[in-house]
């Protein structure tokens, strides 16, 4: 199975679980993911910028820019929807994640 098949819509969740503890820019949460998950879910900055630009057009997140270091620097957080839709996702993976623990088991 291809890998990118079997994380379909998890670097949505994870997203969405980052920005819900607070503000972040782009790479900050790129690393994060990177670093909370000992490398295990490494998506680069070509994979998460997408999903960021797809979720403020959603209307998701919401997002600011701001001069940092002669740099523009654009920070995300969530938005009422966001909030929302992080709660589905979050029904939706113990859903998910139940069944696969039960069948596990059952092995």
């Amino acid at each position: 199975m291809k890998r990118e098949l079997f994380l379909n819509g998890l670097p949505d969740l994870l997203i969405l679980r980052l920005l819900s503890r607070g503000e972040m820019y782009g790479y900050e949460i790129v690393a994060q993911i990177n670093i909370l998950s000992n490398d295990v879910l490494n998506f680069g900055e070509g994979c998460i910028y997408p999903i960021l630009h797809r979720m403020v057009a959603e209307g998701h997140l919401l997002q600011r820019s701001e001069v940092v270091e002669g740099r523009q620097r654009r920070y995300y957080r969530l938005s009422s929807s966001g909030r929302k839709q992080l709660a589905t996702i979050n029904q939706r993976w113990s859903e998910v994640s139940g069944v696969v623990n039960k069948i596990e088991s059952m092995v």
